[in-house]
C-alpha cells in the first residue's frame, strides 16, 4: 500500500504541472486570457475593497476563475479547430462561436453579479 501512495503522488503533480504549463502556454499567447485576467485582478481587488459580503466576494472571485477557464477552453476549441483544418468549414466555424459564447455568458454573469452586489450597496 505504501508504494501506492507515492504513484498516486507523483501522478496527481504531474497533472498540475501540465495545467500550469497549459497556463503559462496561454498567458504567450493569448491577447485575450491577459485581458480578462487583468480584469480579474481588478475585480478582485475592487470586490474587497468594498464593503462587500463575504458571499459576495467569493462569488466575483469564483465567476472570475469561470471566466478564465472559459477562456482556457476557448482557447483549445480555437487551437483544435485551426489544426484540423477546418476553421473556413461551417462546423469548425460552430465551434468556435459556440466556445465564445461560453466565454461571453460566463462574462454576462460576472457583469450581472457586479451589478447585483453594487446594487445592494444603495
Amino acid at each position: 500500500m505504501s508504494s501506492f501512495v507515492p504513484r498516486e503522488w507523483r501522478r496527481l503533480l504531474n497533472r498540475c504541472l501540465w495545467s500550469w504549463e497549459g497556463v503559462v502556454a496561454i498567458w504567450r499567447e493569448e491577447p485575450s486570457f491577459r485581458f480578462w485576467f487583468t480584469v480579474n485582478i481588478c475585480s478582485v481587488g475592487l470586490a474587497f475593497w468594498l464593503p462587500l459580503s463575504v458571499e459576495g466576494r467569493a462569488l466575483i472571485v469564483a465567476l472570475g476563475l469561470v471566466l478564465l477557464a472559459a477562456e482556457a477552453l476557448n482557447t483549445g476549441v480555437e487551437a483544435a479547430v485551426d489544426r484540423s483544418g477546418m476553421a473556413h468549414d461551417a462546423l469548425g466555424k460552430y465551434a468556435k462561436d459556440a466556445a465564445s459564447a461560453g466565454v461571453a455568458f460566463a462574462a454576462i454573469a460576472a457583469g450581472l453579479a457586479w451589478v447585483i452586489l453594487i446594487y445592494g450597496l444603495l
